[in-house]
């Protein structure tokens, strides 16, 4: 009689491991803060001064100024934050408020709701409609443009002008003019 009920616990507690075997196999793996490939979060009574290195995905809801520097990572910044800082990543997503640098090295993105005050740099940049941007964009990173010398088109020394305050055909860069 005794060894029936215990067959009959030890039933039960197999039944119990094998369903939470289960469903932790079920479940992807929940990343952890501090381990790498995790994600860490400035939370929005945060502010920080300083660099920010890491090799994990950063989420900025606070305040963030300095540099932001996760090259192979994502760093995110949220609707609620506010970073005066060049921020340097794999992918940069903004949904807050930038004024800083943005250098992607896979993309930029700038939300509906993103504010973003400074120059971007990155193979691919999206802004969505309602975005807001001041700076200049460079989709072509390899390419220096301050290494470029601008000559002058040889049709540029060989324009007269016009006499009769009419506008040249041709401006001194070579291009004309409409």
């Amino acid at each position: 009689m005794f060894e029936k009920r215990k067959a009959e616990k030890q039933g039960s507690l197999d039944a119990q491991k094998n369903s939470v075997i289960q469903s932790e196999a079920a479940s992807p793996p929940k990343p952890t803060m501090g381990t790498p490939g995790g994600r860490a979060v400035i939370g929005s009574g945060i502010e920080i001064n300083g660099d920010i290195t890491g090799t994990e995905d950063l989420v900025i809801k606070g305040k963030v100024k300095g540099k932001v520097k996760l090259p192979d990572n994502e760093v995110e910044v949220e609707t609620s934050a506010v970073v005066n800082a060049d921020i340097s990543a794999n992918v940069v997503k903004i949904s807050g408020n930038v004024h800083g640098d943005l250098i992607g090295k896979e993309k930029v993105i700038i939300l509906k709701t993103g504010n973003v005050k400074g120059n971007i740099t990155a193979p691919r940049v999206t802004l969505e409609d309602g975005a807001k941007f001041k700076g200049s964009i460079d989709m072509d990173p390899s390419e220096s443009t301050a290494e470029l010398p601008l000559k002058a088109s040889p049709k540029a020394e060989k324009v007269k002008p016009v006499a009769t305050g009419s506008a040249p055909k041709e401006a001194s860069l070579g291009f004309k003019v409409r």
